[in-house]
């Protein structure tokens, strides 16, 4: 009977597992729809993402009631324990992921409905790619387990803070040469703001990965000493 309800409840744990994985990438697929809606005013791109929108909080309520039912019916320890609390974490991560990229799709449709020949001043698909990236990056590190990746994606939040820096000095450039442009302008920095804290979250996601793995807290120890507990070496110092 007790082998019956240890396989029932790693039969649980994996569904619940698969059930993330497949709300990430929903995820990512809104982050891409948001941003070619904004370059190729496709608003069918932004009907797509709201759907999907409606599909990523359908998954966190569903795998949230189960993370919760199965932590109350079995009680898990361990590493266990350690992978239903940092999906239940990385949980609030994706889903907010989905809230920049649905915030994106919608002044995507505002822009191109103000302005059929609306182009964007600043190319931000660099930058939606490599948070899309990021986010494709965690789930891998999760379903592989593996710390070293994840601590890659840490790695990689800076140089989408960099780009996030620069796309802020070439738009309000845009903005001092030609004021027509600010309102549009303005638009542009909300959804430059919007991809820079999709890459926020994809961070936090995969230093929750580390501590699944290797029941490390690397939060707020350094790109540097996130990639050395990563390896299993001890952190040095900060002064």
């Amino acid at each position: 009977m007790l082998e019956h309800t240890n396989k029932q409840f790693h039969a649980e744990l994996e569904t619940t597992r698969s059930m993330f994985l497949q709300m990430g990438g929903v995820v990512e697929s809104m982050v891409l729809d948001g941003i070619q809606a904004l370059s190729e005013g496709d608003l069918h791109l932004v009907d797509r993402v709201r759907e999907h929108e409606r599909q990523v909080n359908q998954l966190e309520v569903e795998i949230d009631e189960r993370i919760s039912q199965l932590i109350a019916r079995n009680q898990p320890t361990a590493v266990d324990l350690r992978l239903l609390l940092s999906i239940s974490k990385m949980l609030t991560d994706m889903e907010r992921c989905g809230d920049e990229a649905e915030k994106i799709a919608k002044v995507a449709r505002r822009l191109h409905e103000a302005d059929s020949a609306y182009e964007p001043v600043v190319e931000l698909r660099h930058m939606a790619d490599a948070v899309a990236s990021m986010i494709r990056a965690a789930l891998d590190a999760f379903a592989r387990e593996d710390p070293v990746a994840a601590a890659q994606v840490v790695r990689n939040d800076k140089a989408v803070d960099k780009e996030w820096k620069a796309s802020l000095r070439h738009i309000i450039t845009y903005m001092i040469e030609d004021p027509r442009t600010i309102s549009h302008s303005i638009d542009l920095i909300f959804i430059a703001r919007a991809l820079e804290r999709i890459g926020d979250h994809a961070k936090n996601m995969a230093e929750r990965v580390i501590y699944m793995v290797l029941g490390d807290d690397v939060r707020h120890t350094g790109v540097s000493n996130t990639e050395r507990m990563a390896r299993g070496e001890p952190p040095r110092p900060r002064g």
